[in-house]
């Protein structure tokens, strides 16, 4: 899938999880943190493909992105297995755990959860791509859905740009009309007003 795709997703993912699940209060820098960290979360995968967006928007990304392609074995390996997804999960844990002191009023535990979130979406999307993902890796074998690989969907073609993307973006809306006054509440009890 491409970035776009897996912003959407991440984003139609964390919304999914918070109606279904619920949230308990928080505060208005904790929510806007984990919305960053689910999108961060949700193209973090891609860190093994030095053209990934996650490369482009740094200065020297390029040169990361190079280096990190070749030390995790490359696109679709290593990070978009069970494994890869567990290590990405801890070292944002870590980063979360070490930021803390300069983010007091920010939950980092349903920060860490929103990144989670969009990590997992990331996997989730891809296998439904024709390359499939690595879930079981060190077994090296790709699985997708469906398992029949011609009825999956081709990375950046007709049926994601036309039917997958503009499809999440319908969900998103249609979550935040339906919980729309929810929404102006949260932001407004959060904001003082």
């Amino acid at each position: 899938m491409t970035g776009r795709t897996h912003d959407a997703a991440a984003l139609t993912a964390l919304g999914l999880s918070v109606v279904f699940f619920g949230i308990p209060s928080v505060t208005l820098a904790t929510a806007l943190v984990a919305i960053l960290a689910n999108q961060i979360g949700g193209i973090a995968p891609d860190i093994d493909q030095p053209t990934a967006p996650f490369w482009r928007n740094l200065p020297i990304g390029g040169f990361f992105g190079r280096f990190t392609d070749k030390l995790l074995g490359g696109h679709r390996f290593l990070t978009h297995s069970l494994i890869g997804a567990g290590l990405l999960a801890w070292l944002a844990n870590w980063l979360l755990i070490f930021l803390q002191p300069i983010m007091p009023h920010v939950d980092i535990h349903l920060v860490w959860l929103a990144f989670v979130i969009g990590l997992i979406s990331h996997l989730i999307m891809d296998s439904f791509t024709k390359e499939g993902v690595p879930w079981l890796l060190p077994i090296p074998i790709k699985l997708g859905i469906p398992p029949i690989k011609a009825l999956r969907v081709t990375t950046g073609k007709v049926l994601e740009n036309f039917v997958i993307f503009p499809g999440l973006i319908l969900i998103n809306i249609a979550l935040c009309a339906h919980y729309y006054p929810q929404i102006v509440a949260f932001i407004h009890t959060r904001l003082g007003g």
